[in-house]
């Protein structure tokens, strides 16, 4: 029942994070404020039938809890994986596709970074910064660059820690799946 409840508390989180982000104005794209609470509602779901079933010693709910939760480790430990092996030139042509590639996301950059284009800074440009006003900003990717290490390396190591508490729930659910009932008429087993 642990692992079901760590698996309960991330989906939560996943959920309370996204919500705090729109509730801030920190996010304003609500496409991906939608994937993370997807995420966190279908992760809560899957920790749900993995507790029915183990409540009620059900075969076939856990079976099916423990094939998906294999995949989430399995998505979980290559994203965590591939956040951790980052090198700062990869990070840089990442967060300059991305800067390419969303407005919403440049602008709630520029807003809360307090900074101006990505690698130049043009007066006549549009931008969502208090800096503009005085004409003195500084462009936005040193600053991203300067956070984004940071957060890879902790982003990488909660979801490391997490997937293994995933695979210890797939090791535990294919070990007593199929215990038998101890409330259960013992006779029904013969």
């Amino acid at each position: 029942l642990c692992v079901f409840s760590s698996l309960q508390l991330v989906s939560l989180l996943l959920i309370g994070i996204a919500a705090w982000g729109i509730g801030f104005g920190l996010i304003s794209s609500f496409r991906v404020v939608g994937v993370v609470i997807a995420v966190g509602v279908f992760l809560f779901f899957i920790a749900l039938v993995g507790l029915i079933g183990a409540v009620k010693h059900h075969q076939v709910l856990l079976f099916f809890y423990m094939i998906i939760l294999l995949l989430v480790f399995i998505v979980q430990f290559s994203v965590s994986c591939a956040c951790l092996a980052l090198n700062e030139e990869q990070q840089s042509e990442l967060l300059e596709v991305g800067w390419s590639n969303t407005n919403s996301a440049r602008t709630d950059i520029e807003r809360n970074l307090n900074c101006c284009g990505f690698r130049d800074f043009y007066p006549n440009e549009t931008c969502a910064a208090d800096c503009l006003r005085n004409l003195h900003c500084r462009p936005c990717a040193p600053i991203m660059e300067e956070y984004a290490g940071m957060v890879l390396r902790f982003v990488g190591g909660i979801g490391l820690f997490f997937s293994f508490t995933e695979i210890l729930g797939v090791w535990l659910t294919y070990r007593y799946r199929n215990q038998k009932d101890p409330r259960a008429n013992p006779s029904a087993f013969i």
